[in-house]
């Protein structure tokens, strides 16, 4: 399958995905007009990729400095779809970093680690002042 690179803007994340590194990141801050059509394809194409997936392990990456209740949602929508994948024999580790001093992303992480069981979350902290 053919990689997916999205370039970031104001509103939007960069999107990375090397599928044939099995190598998935999320980056920047996400509050586009429209999550759902932002993340449609995005999530399409993830859920065609790992359709075709056995036993093979995924690392993703995100790291969101902001996102809003939309990409909240879409946010979700991926992260079922990979636990899905984990849950089918696929191991996925999710790395998720945050700012050292933003507890509202942290704790959205851990939500997400007690609500996808089946995926390998990792919370990593980053910068501060």
């Amino acid at each position: 399958m053919e990689n997916l690179y999205i370039a970031p803007t104001p509103s939007s994340p960069e999107v990375d995905f090397q599928f044939d590194a099995r190598s998935l990141s999320l980056r920047g801050e996400s509050y586009p007009e429209n999550a759902a059509a932002f993340y449609g394809d995005i999530i399409a194409r993830l859920k065609a990729f790992l359709a075709a997936q056995s036993g093979s392990a995924l690392e993703v990456h995100i790291a969101l400095a902001y996102f809003n209740s939309s990409s909240t949602k879409m946010l979700f929508n991926l992260i079922e779809a990979l636990s899905n994948a984990a849950e089918d024999g696929n191991p996925v580790r999710l790395n998720w970093y945050h700012d050292e001093e933003d507890d509202t992303i942290l704790e959205f992480g851990q939500e997400l680690s007690e609500d996808f069981p089946a995926i390998d979350f990792v919370t990593r902290a980053v910068g501060g002042a």
